[in-house]
């Protein structure tokens, strides 16, 4: 029955992340789910995507944004209770699921909760626990894993630390109905360690594009796309100025970045690339293609993977927004995109992790000599889209995942 109460637990996202809000809580509440969001402030504060906190809009406690009846709560209050998680789990109850984003949760009364990290998973035990215990109701549990956590790889915590954490996370995932992940790699990590457990993939995809307009790289000048935001941690920065200072000393060429520094950070281009590298700032989800219609190759470098499972089997939000646009990718190796890659015939994949700028400058006009290939790049991503992997399409299976239960 799709009339059924649904319940998103959140612990560290934005309120209105895109796969979060924009896809999922939209497409349920569409379909006939009564969708509630409960969701962190954190020293007050709700913030955009890019980080900047809201100071005038969204105070109340309690309010509806596009048709989402959002809750929140103040983070500081719940992370000490949560972090009981690697406790033994004989105190979970009494020091871990007494917090308030458990107790929001179990006052919604819903039928389903959907947690979408670590900790909202902790709290969706928690709740699926004391609904049963206290008003003898048997609640559905969904675990949305955005990515690998723990990381196997991860340098910043211990072996034993990573051991303990991927037992708990066991544990957990005993009382889970459903897991969703984003990749097929990280959904064989699950099957590897628990080959019973339900697990579907829905890719980080946006809805198809409309008015897509074929691209024809007739033109001799080239546009490389970065989508999405980037802090003061990652080279990313400086790879695009390197890579602008490179080409367009033999190439009409421009960088377009699409979001780009997060609240408190900043990007500054060297005076003479100001003409060279666009910043549009961050900008509304739905206008995406918009910003994308000039853009001829995206770019995707996936950075630290010889630390990182995750980043390894990752399949980021800009990677199916170029694809959707007809926009080739241009990536390094890292595994499920270069297999998709690879099977799609949709882009280049440089056959190195760490790729320099010189090395992406070169691929570039490497990709640039053969138009005819360029084209089909492109209409291979778009029909890709079209036929497998829209957001339409994923909606599907997160249908069918309510459905099930």
């Amino acid at each position: 029955m799709r009339n059924k109460k649904v319940c998103m637990v959140v612990a560290h996202h934005p309120f209105m992340d895109a796969r979060i809000f924009s896809k999922e809580a939209k497409s349920l509440q569409k379909t006939g789910y009564h969708v509630t969001m409960i969701v962190p402030r954190i020293n007050g504060n709700l913030f955009n995507i890019d980080g900047t906190p809201y100071k005038s809009q969204f105070r109340n406690k309690v309010f509806t944004h596009e048709g989402i009846k959002f809750i929140t709560y103040n983070w500081e209050t719940c992370k000490n209770h949560l972090n009981k998680v690697v406790n033994d789990e004989s105190t979970w109850e009494k020091q871990g699921f007494k917090n308030p984003l458990t107790r929001l949760a179990i006052e919604e009364d819903a039928d389903i909760y959907h947690t979408h990290e670590y900790l909202s998973l902790f709290a969706g035990v928690g709740i699926k626990r004391l609904m049963k215990k206290q008003k003898n109701k048997d609640v559905k549990l969904i675990y949305d894993s955005h990515e690998l956590t723990p990381d196997p790889l991860d340098p910043r915590y211990s072996e034993e630390r990573r051991h303990l954490l991927k037992q708990k996370l066991l544990t957990m995932l005993k009382e889970t109905d459903y897991v969703i992940t984003v990749s097929d790699s990280i959904k064989g990590w699950y099957l590897s360690q628990m080959p019973e457990l339900p697990v579907e993939v829905i890719y980080n995809s946006p809805p198809l594009a409309k008015n897509y307009q074929p691209k024809t790289f007739h033109n001799n000048g080239i546009m490389i796309g970065y989508e999405g935001n980037f802090d003061d941690k990652k080279g990313c920065k400086e790879k695009i100025i390197d890579i602008a200072e490179i080409c367009s000393k033999s190439l009409e060429f421009r960088f377009k970045v699409i979001g780009g520094s997060r609240f408190g950070n900043s990007f500054s281009i060297p005076a003479h690339l100001r003409n060279t590298i666009k910043l549009t700032g961050w900008v509304d989800y739905n206008t995406l293609p918009a910003h994308l219609k000039d853009v001829d190759i995206g770019w995707v470098d996936m950075d630290n993977l010889e630390h990182s499972l995750n980043r390894n089997y990752a399949m980021p939000n800009k990677f199916f927004s170029y694809l959707n646009n007809g926009i080739p990718v241009l990536a390094n190796k890292s595994h499920d995109i270069e297999k998709f890659i690879q099977t799609h015939k949709c882009g280049v994949v440089i056959d190195k992790t760490n790729v320099s700028a010189e090395e992406y400058a070169a691929a570039i006009k490497n990709i640039l000599k053969d138009k005819n290939q360029f084209k089909l790049m492109s209409e291979n991503g778009r029909k890709a889209m079209e036929n497998l992997y829209s957001w339409e399409k994923m909606e599907q299976r997160l249908f069918q995942v309510y459905d099930q239960l």
